[in-house]
């Protein structure tokens, strides 16, 4: 127990004694630490929010626009853009690899009046298995269903921010909504998607499409039967771009151009988007990482260097202690634990500091698309297990080095 608390004393006044080089290699490596978790830390932030506004749109959507046909010699419709329709939609849903689609009609001109307000929000005619698709948690009432569509209804389901403006504090439930003067009784009220309080999904009326094909088809000649889009889900994950490229097949078909020409389509795949993303994270954590481990190493040198000027400087004091008896174990102890508590305590004070000011972002509210950052213990597991290992590298080569001294030839030194 003594000598414990002997080396224990003799590392601390050590490390005084070479206190401005212990507190610069210390601070940088406390820094390459903490700035390593932070930007981690703050890249997981970006990587859960924006999972986070992926989820707020649905599971494994694809959504299908109009696009333009493609440039072709001596082809009328060569460049002009073209409309999705109904059928396209049926031809879609039977896809071998579709698990789910539904067509959406959508309007953003069409006046919403209750009896205490108006508001000009989007409109959207919906299937009822559109809800599968997309994430619309109901917090009152009901969604739509087969009855609704099948007898083209006027019901609607309305967002929380509708709510707010038409219906202020009073029940929305059975209560009438004109739509540009068309009764429509309100069924059910979304719960808030996303952030803010602007979100537009939380601004929109849905009702059945049969009943917005009825009432308020796409304005313009020949628009009858045309949609706005097309929400799909694939079986399963893996089948996206198999369920997208069917997709591609059927818009091809109906409307006579070949499927191979990317231009000719407008589509977004979430699924896709994710993985791209993913990637460019898993880039970006390698990049730190590496970043990282290069600060340690940079660290560790700057360990070596310090006890190894200890070292020098005293060596008088080691053939001393060699002399009244200190065994060489000892001294090897005493040196490698000098090097182990700089790294220890400078890595201590990095993820300190990292977890501190994390905590203090995390207090202020985070822009759209990000999470406050926070501290991934993988990363902090890496960096701290790979400081122990510089420190214990750092250490080792120069208390082997004090250990073997000889007691004589240390006190002929001045």
């Amino acid at each position: 127990m003594w000598l414990a608390l002997n080396i224990v004393a003799e590392i601390f006044r050590a490390l005084w004694a070479h206190k401005m080089r212990s507190f610069l290699t210390m601070f940088g490596i406390a820094w390459g630490v903490g700035s390593l978790l932070l930007l981690v830390g703050l890249g997981e932030g970006f990587r859960s929010g924006n999972r986070k506004q992926m989820d707020a749109l649905g599971e494994n959507i694809i959504f299908i626009f109009g696009g333009r046909y493609p440039a072709i010699a001596g082809n009328q419709q060569s460049g002009k853009a073209y409309r999705l329709t109904y059928d396209d939609y049926l031809g879609i849903k039977e896809a071998p690899h579709v698990k789910a689609a539904s067509p959406v009609l959508m309007r953003q001109d069409i006046r919403a009046v209750s009896e205490t307000g108006s508001y000009n929000g989007q409109v959207i005619g919906v299937e009822p298995q559109y809800k599968g698709i997309r994430f619309l948690p109901v917090h009152q009432g009901r969604w739509l269903n087969e009855g609704d569509e099948a007898q083209r209804r006027n019901v609607a389901v309305v967002g929380t921010e509708l709510v707010k403006v038409l219906f202020p504090g009073r029940p929305v439930l059975g209560n009438i909504l004109l739509l540009n003067g068309v009764r429509f009784e309100i069924v059910g009220g979304l719960e808030p998607v996303g952030r803010g309080d602007n979100n537009a999904t939380n601004s929109r009326i849905y009702i059945p499409y049969s009943t917005m094909a009825k009432y308020f088809p796409l304005p313009g000649e020949g628009n009858a039967k045309a949609i706005s889009m097309v929400n799909l889900q694939p079986r399963v994950r893996g089948e996206h771009e198999l369920a997208r490229d069917e997709a591609r097949k059927v818009l091809a078909r109906n409307h006579g151009f070949d499927w191979h020409d990317p231009d000719a389509f407008d589509d977004w795949d979430t699924v896709k988007s994710a993985e791209t993303l993913g990637k460019i994270f898993d880039a970006m954590n390698l990049f730190l990482g590496s970043v990282g481990l290069v600060t340690l190493a940079l660290g560790a040198i700057g360990v070596i260097n310090i006890m190894l000027v200890s070292v020098t400087e005293r060596t008088r004091e080691i053939g001393l202690r060699k002399a009244v008896g200190a065994t060489s174990r000892s001294v090897l102890l005493q040196f490698f634990l000098e090097g182990l508590i700089i790294t220890a305590v400078s890595g201590a004070i990095g993820v300190g500091g990292a977890a501190g000011l994390m905590h203090f972002l995390s207090l202020f509210p985070a822009p759209d698309g990000f999470d406050p950052p926070r501290i991934v213990p993988l990363s902090a597991a890496l960096a701290m297990g790979s400081l122990t290992l510089a420190g214990i590298v750092a250490g080792l080569y120069p208390a082997r080095k004090a250990a073997m001294m000889a007691p004589v030839e240390a006190l002929r030194r001045e």
